[in-house]
């Protein structure tokens, strides 16, 4: 199993991030040696103990989030997913719009 390297963003929560990659809260507290999993912060690096990641359909932008860090998280090749959604301009993203990732 290889880990996923995930680096907290301000609001994250264990529980937001298990629920991204399948996993639970209390796995990545301790993987991570994480005592206290209350007290987590921005820019922090977590291992994400998972078997594989299968990307969701849609994904839902978020702040710092880039097509390209998008594409990396879910090992998709960033032109399918400007083609896919018909981006002009791939670099003109913002939170909350939804992506489709995959047909």
């Amino acid at each position: 199993m290889e880990p996923i390297i995930y680096t907290v963003r301000p609001g994250n929560t264990l529980f937001a991030i298990a629920q991204l990659y399948g996993t639970t809260a209390v796995d990545i507290a301790r993987y991570n040696g994480i005592v206290y999993p209350y007290t987590i912060y921005p820019g922090q690096k977590l291992r994400i103990p998972v078997q594989e990641v299968t990307p969701p359909q849609y994904y839902f932008v978020r702040p710092s989030d880039t097509i390209y860090s998008i594409a990396y998280r879910y090992a998709l090749d960033p032109n399918a997913v400007i083609a896919l959604n018909n981006l002009e301009n791939p670099n003109e993203i913002y939170p909350g719009q939804r992506l489709m990732l995959y047909m």
